[in-house]
Order: C-alpha cells, then sequence, then structure tokens
C-alpha cells in the first residue's frame, strides 16, 4: 500500500515539473498556432491530460512529446474550425475593426495595431500555419514538423514558402514586417529567464543602457534606467515569484510579450531589440486600454 502511494507521489511530481518546465513555452506554441489565449490555454490542458494518461515511463522526451501532442491538437482545431466555422468566428473580424475606428478608442489603436498579424495568418491554410509557426518561429526542423503535419519534409518545407509568400504580401499592402530570427532568440531567452528567475541570463540579454516606461492609465512614464536596475525589477513583475506566464505575439519591427496571470493579461509589453540586446522596454499597464487586446486576441 505504501508502495503505491509512493508511486502515485513520484507520478505527480514528475508531472508537476513537467508543468512548470514546458507549460510556458506549450502555451505560446499553441497561441502562435490558434491566435486565441483561452484556446491555447485548452490545447495545453488537454495535452497534459494525455501525458497522464499515457504515462512519463514510456516517453524519453517529455518536452518533446508535450510539443508534439500540443501542435497536433490546435491543428485539429484549425482544421475543425476551416470546416465548421460559426458565426462568431466570421463576425470578430468586422466587429473588431468597427470598435477600433471609433475615436474614443483611437488611444489605444497603436497599442493594438500590431496585433492584426494574426488576422493574416487566418489566411493561411492549417499545415501552412502549423509548418510556418514551428519553423520559422520556434526553428522546429522540417523532419520534427512532417510527424505532426503528417507529410514529408518537402513538403512541409514548401508548405512553410507558401506560407512566408502569403504573410510577405499582406505585409506588403500594410505597415506589418515578420519578425527577424534575431528578435525571436532575444525574446525567447527573455522570456526563459524572467520564467526562471534567472537574474544572469536575463542580464545576458539586456542592454547596458536598457531603459523603460510604462503606462498606468495616464500616459507614458520613465520607471527604471540600466542593466542593473532594470533586470531585478523585472524579474519583481515578470519572474517566478509573480505568478504571471509570459507569451509572445507574432509582432513586426518590434517584439511583443502578453503577462497573463489566471488567464487574464495584466501587461502588454513591447521590446525594442538591436544588435542582439533589448535596449528598450515599453509596459502596458492600463487595464482599460488592455481590454480591446485582450478582445482581439481571444475573439
Amino acid at each position: 500500500m505504501n508502495r503505491e502511494r509512493d508511486d502515485h507521489f513520484d507520478v505527480d511530481v514528475q508531472l508537476g515539473r513537467a508543468w512548470r518546465e514546458h507549460r510556458r513555452h506549450l502555451l505560446d506554441v499553441a497561441f502562435r498556432m490558434l491566435g486565441s489565449l483561452s484556446e491555447a490555454e485548452d490545447a495545453v490542458q488537454e495535452a497534459f491530460a494525455r501525458l497522464v494518461v499515457t504515462g512519463l515511463d514510456d516517453i524519453d522526451d517529455v518536452g518533446g512529446w508535450l510539443v508534439v501532442v500540443v501542435s497536433r491538437i490546435c491543428l485539429d482545431k484549425l482544421r475543425s474550425q476551416r470546416r465548421h466555422p460559426t458565426v462568431s468566428d466570421t463576425t470578430s473580424n468586422e466587429h473588431t475593426s468597427t470598435r477600433l475606428t471609433d475615436p474614443a478608442d483611437r488611444v489605444t489603436l497603436d497599442d493594438t495595431v500590431r496585433v492584426a498579424l494574426h488576422v493574416m495568418l487566418e489566411r493561411l491554410t492549417p499545415p501552412e500555419r502549423t509548418a510556418f509557426v514551428l519553423h520559422d518561429v520556434f526553428q522546429y526542423p522540417f523532419e520534427a514538423i512532417s510527424e505532426i503535419v503528417g507529410r514529408s519534409p518537402a513538403a512541409c518545407r514548401q508548405l512553410a514558402s507558401r506560407a512566408r509568400r502569403t504573410i510577405a504580401a499582406d505585409a506588403g499592402r500594410t505597415r506589418f514586417q515578420v519578425e527577424t530570427a534575431e528578435q525571436r532568440i532575444v525574446t525567447e531567452q527573455f522570456m526563459a529567464a524572467c520564467a526562471t528567475g534567472d537574474l544572469d541570463g536575463l542580464l545576458a540579454v539586456l542592454d547596458p543602457d536598457v531603459d523603460g516606461d510604462a503606462d498606468f492609465g495616464g500616459g507614458r512614464m520613465r520607471v527604471a534606467f540600466g542593466r542593473d536596475t532594470v533586470g531585478p525589477q523585472l524579474l519583481s513583475y515578470l519572474g517566478p515569484e509573480a505568478g504571471v506566464t509570459l507569451v509572445s505575439l507574432h509582432a513586426g519591427a518590434e517584439s511583443q510579450i502578453l503577462a497573463l496571470r489566471d488567464g487574464r493579461i495584466v501587461a502588454f509589453l513591447t521590446l525594442e531589440i538591436r544588435d542582439g540586446k533589448l535596449c528598450h522596454i515599453h509596459a502596458l499597464i492600463d487595464p482599460v486600454k488592455l481590454a480591446p487586446i485582450a478582445e482581439t486576441l481571444d475573439g
């Protein structure tokens, strides 16, 4: 009886460790693919539910296994949405566009306009979107993507190429840009350091003269200057003790990050990256201005 209880305890410990180590990255992947925070949360929950059923003893690489499962869940969701669009799916873009052009919302337009790249991704087929997000954003090899999509690596390479051309064509008609590899790497390092409380890792991606400002509701105000000041402040607000989860947006010329607490957006960060270092951080914290962003990303 004690042995059985010990075995259950060991499994719970392993599952808890997997949740802490992999949830943030899985949520990032799911959100990039689905463009909806609530659906991304559901996909991650479903992946961990399948992990419990499968058992950790039979899995060599738990993180890799979870990425494959989450990606397949998201791909199935995208295919289902494409086959059976709902009324809300077909009207949400029109509603958001109308609301954002209202003069009363002008103050929030600059902070929400970049998230429209999610709308661009919706123009891709589910396999194209999967290949593009996993390869171009998260640098997964086409060999691994082929197992998720169910096509050859060469076919997945073509899917990503078509997706790239579609997004580039859309970006050419608007002011949006696709993030660079440098942006993605620095952003990922930044989020990983915050999630684990790694001050040295965080300082490594900050420019010595980095500065930060925040909008709490009365406009921008400078809150910190210099790497040694900004780093500890960031961990106090975004570190493991803060109880937030960071999720990156598919932004453009600047990287963007959402800080979530209990599934609610509590901050919207814009990162300015230059020469491989983070040189400026703007934090939108005003709940009034965050509300339309949350609606756009969870519509």
